[in-house]
């Protein structure tokens, strides 16, 4: 075999393997927060609903969103996330914080919030003058 190929195939294994375990690190699944607590790692997604019983603030000091939220177990815990308050947070079905626990406290680094669709109960008003 001619060196050129060897070197070609040698670089896209080590290719391959290096997107396989990067790929592989940043796949994460969804828990609940007694889960979260007991993982280690910065890449816990945890899904639940905002808890409007509990406080929520932002703090101009050090830049952070604080509210409590519920996981789909039912447990509340705290979670700081590290930005302004999301758009529409209010109106969310849903919300899938992304981060790790540290003690009782849920720090996110990243947050996604699901609201409803506007499509989802809608009825135009061709459909609703034919029914």
């Amino acid at each position: 075999m001619r060196p050129r190929l060897v070197f070609g195939i040698i670089g896209i294994i080590g290719f391959t393997s290096l997107v396989m375990f990067n790929f592989s690190q940043s796949i994460s699944s969804y828990v609940d927060f007694e889960q979260a607590s007991q993982m280690n790692g910065d890449r816990i997604h945890v899904v639940g609903i905002w808890d409007d019983s509990k406080p929520a603030s932002f703090s101009t000091e050090t830049m952070t969103f604080n509210f409590y939220m519920k996981d789909e177990s039912g447990n509340s815990r705290r979670v700081t996330y590290p930005r302004p308050k999301p758009n529409n947070f209010e109106q969310a079905d849903q919300i899938v914080v992304i981060g790790e626990m540290r003690g009782d406290t849920f720090v996110s680094n990243d947050m996604l919030v699901k609201c409803p669709s506007k499509y989802n109960d809608a009825v135009s008003p061709e459909l609703s003058e034919l029914q």
